[in-house]
């Protein structure tokens, strides 16, 4: 959310000298978008982030694509995703277009580099998990239900503390992921009848503390030495491993608009209607080319003839994904904890047979679920392909 935020020490103004107890420069950065007329935040580094020991590219960051033969709708069923991987490297890609890629991930691994994704803003929502997100702007705690929204080229690593952690990935290659416009005013606050506000957003709070101290950094293969540090960078569809002879989090202090946060769904406050509402009454975020929407537990539809289960309709241009977090989705049948339906534009798509008359008479639910809708049409990859359950296009048969 851009709304200006600090932490930490800063000079009284920017572009002047700050000087360290020793007497020497801290490094000032300028962390912007759009050049210099979009959203910036100002950090203050200990060592100047330009300083680099070495460099290797690590190959292709492209996911696989898997052609299909046939357009229809998906059922993912993700719930057997094996321990794999750290939280970035353990990645399932499951479908992508130009503007946006989704995925999950069940790291069992601890992340021993950092991370910075210089292709794309993300989110990484946590379905089960408990940990930290560690960037350049301080640490972010993070539990179940939470979105960590991380600005594009943000240094990172996400430090588990539970025995399992799982995440729906979000990445948006083409600007910022925000909330709604509708939701703000002109000014940017986030207007009274919008379904969070500013209260609801956690901002990093402390600054990690290695006071420019070198050393205790896991090597990675071909690295020499025994104090750098590694940073993976993943920038046009390539990653690419930087070394450096000190610690990346070396702020001391930062302030600006742009910067990670988090927000957790259960803050989402949903909006009813005597009548069934259409998706977008649960809009959370949007980006370029897609928009993210939370189904929380909320009060059913209170007119006296309602229909609480929501209408067929047809996705005539966009992409419908839907990632199942837990509760009861009354509409579909077989849904299972960590499920993702695809309803791709072109075919009608709505509730399952016995659904309408189900929900008749019922005045709230427990669902939990992530919606993202695409406006250009997706491409699955070899990873989805595992996950497929090719008999879901005909679960609308009576």
């Amino acid at each position: 959310m851009p709304s200006y935020h600090r932490l930490g020490q800063i000079p009284p103004k920017r572009h002047t000298q700050f000087r360290k107890p020793d007497g020497s420069l801290y490094t000032e950065e300028l962390f912007g978008e759009e050049g210099f007329v979009g959203c910036a935040s100002l950090l203050y580094h200990q060592f100047p982030p330009t300083r680099v020991t070495d460099m290797r590219s690590l190959g292709s960051a492209q996911p696989r694509a898997w052609e299909q033969q046939v357009h229809r709708h998906h059922l993912f069923k993700t719930k057997p995703l094996a321990r794999e991987g750290d939280p970035v490297g353990g990645r399932k890609v499951l479908m992508f277009n130009s503007e946006v890629a989704f995925g999950v991930a069940n790291p069992a691994e601890k992340m021993n580099y950092f991370y910075r994704n210089a292709d794309a803003d993300e989110v990484l929502f946590i379905h089960h998990g408990k940990g930290a997100l560690e960037t350049s702007f301080g640490t972010l705690p993070y539990e179940d239900g939470d979105y960590l929204i991380i600005p594009r080229g943000t240094t990172y690593r996400v430090v588990t503390m539970t025995d399992e952690t799982r995440m729906l990935t979000v990445e948006g290659f083409h600007g910022n992921i925000l909330p709604p416009k509708r939701y703000r005013n002109n000014y940017g606050q986030l207007l009274e009848s919008s379904p969070y506000c500013e209260r609801d957003f956690r901002m990093p709070m402390e600054l990690p503390n290695y006071n420019g101290e070198r050393g205790n950094a896991a090597i990675q293969p071909g690295t020499t030495g025994d104090t750098l540090y590694e940073v993976r960078i993943k920038v046009n569809g390539e990653l690419v491993a930087y070394q450096y002879d000190y610690h990346p989090l070396d702020v001391v202090g930062w302030d600006g608009y742009l910067y990670p946060y988090a927000f957790n769904i259960g803050n989402f406050e949903p909006i009813t209607y005597r009548v069934h509402g259409p998706p977008p009454t649960h809009q959370t975020f949007e980006g370029p080319g897609f928009v993210i929407c939370s189904f929380v537990p909320r009060k059913l539809d209170y007119h006296p003839l309602s229909i609480p289960a929501p209408y067929a309709h047809s996705n005539i241009d966009s992409d419908e994904m839907m990632y199942y977090v837990n509760g009861n989705y009354s509409a579909r049948k077989n849904i299972e904890e960590g499920s993702i339906t695809l309803h791709p534009r072109g075919i009608p798509h709505g509730p399952q047979p016995g659904a309408v008359e189900a929900s008749i008479g019922k005045d709230s639910t427990d669902e939990l679920v992530v919606m993202i809708d695409t406006f250009r049409p997706l491409t699955f990859t070899e990873d989805a392909r595992f996950f497929d359950d090719p008999d879901y296009p005909m679960s609308w048969k009576a």
